[in-house]
């Protein structure tokens, strides 16, 4: 990902945020608020020709030394893009980018009502952890939210 693809970045990210089962998040942040939450050597796009298609990135999970290896995954697609496997390609490929830079656990939160999301995560190797009931509100609507989690093989985590 590079700075220059931002635009197509947060429109995606905004048709996530529209589906209301996505993130908590209300509105899509600025570039640079976006960039100082996401890891730099953990961003990817997906593209056909100039169009990007998807993103995928990581973020820290706490800004403690312990937990330096210890990542949360963003993955977001257009929405006209979704059901041809430009899911998995960016999984696949966010997941090997982690275990380049040192990254021990990836984890995850899925609103249960997010069953695309939830099946890409299981089928690379994250398990689900628990679920966090009534974690926040959104639009006045207590959420619930799972938790998933993949160890890295690499690390010998798993």
């Amino acid at each position: 990902m590079r700075p220059d693809d931002w635009k197509d970045v947060a429109r995606i990210y905004s048709e996530g945020i529209m589906t209301g089962n996505a993130t908590f998040e209300m509105k899509c942040p600025d570039w640079d608020s976006w960039d100082r939450d996401h890891k730099p050597e953990c961003r990817l796009v997906a593209r056909e020709g100039k169009s990007v298609l998807g993103w995928a990135a990581l973020s820290a999970v706490s800004g403690r030394c312990v937990y330096a290896g210890v990542c949360e995954v963003s993955i977001y697609i257009d929405l006209q893009h979704q059901g041809k496997g430009i899911g998995q390609l960016l999984m696949e490929h966010l997941i090997r980018e982690s275990e380049r830079n040192g990254i021990w656990t990836l984890r995850a939160g899925i609103f249960p009502e997010n069953v695309v999301s939830i099946r890409l995560h299981e089928k690379n190797g994250f398990i689900l952890m628990g679920l966090h009931e009534k974690l926040a509100k959104m639009d006045g609507v207590w959420r619930d939210v799972l938790l998933f989690e993949r160890r890295s093989k690499k690390a010998g985590l798993t």
